[in-house]
């Protein structure tokens, strides 16, 4: 189904125009972890951004915009059928100076139940993620995921400061398969982005 607008028709689906629509790419799969995308107004139309195709992907995941969210319906969102959330972001150094206050330990025991646990992604840049973790504090009570053993980005088409610096989709996919130890169940998350790289590519190449 596609929406239309005086200048260009556009995929309800993955907000993109139909020129670029990024739908073919994506292979439903079913998670363990349920995940949460909480997306910087700036990252919605931005053609480089890789968690439309990302939520795409996990059908059971969900996606919300804004940058402060309202603390209420937060928490309600972040904690809903009595899942553990877990926020993917490293713990910065400086935070402590902005009064922020240290995240607390995961529980061993609950890394052993990914059924139980809701992967929480910031899809943003670095200095607008900050921002969201400042504003929200019912993120800053989030025990909070660091990724191990990551493997170069291939995000070429976005400028980072460090090889591992990944894309939303990386991040999550990296993150998913650290918690459920499932790396071939993920595999199509990495052919899809590598498809919409090579498109995005292109296009800009055009």
């Amino acid at each position: 189904m596609t929406t239309t607008n005086p200048r260009r028709a556009t995929c309800a689906a993955c907000l993109r125009a139909e020129s670029a629509c990024i739908c073919r790419f994506a292979t439903p799969l079913a998670s363990r972890v349920e995940l949460l995308v909480l997306q910087h107004p700036l990252e919605v139309h931005n053609a480089k951004n890789s968690a439309r195709l990302l939520h795409l992907c996990l059908p059971s995941s969900r996606l919300l915009v804004g940058e402060t969210f309202p603390a209420p319906e937060l928490d309600a969102v972040l904690h809903a059928d009595r899942r553990m959330p877990l926020l993917l972001y490293p713990q910065l150094p400086g935070e402590a100076a902005l009064g922020l206050p240290s995240p607390p330990c995961i529980e061993p025991a609950l890394l052993e139940r990914p059924d139980k646990l809701r992967l929480v992604l910031l899809d943003a840049t670095w200095r607008k993620s900050r921002k969201m973790l400042y504003v929200n504090p019912s993120l800053q009570r989030l025990p909070r995921l660091a990724l191990q053993d990551l493997p170069p980005s291939a995000y070429r088409i976005r400028k980072a400061h460090a090889p591992d610096q990944l894309s939303s989709l990386e991040a999550a996919a990296h993150a998913l398969i650290q918690l459920e130890h499932r790396l071939e169940h993920y595999a199509p998350l990495f052919d899809a982005f590598d498809a919409f790289v090579e498109q995005q590519s292109q296009r800009f190449r055009a």
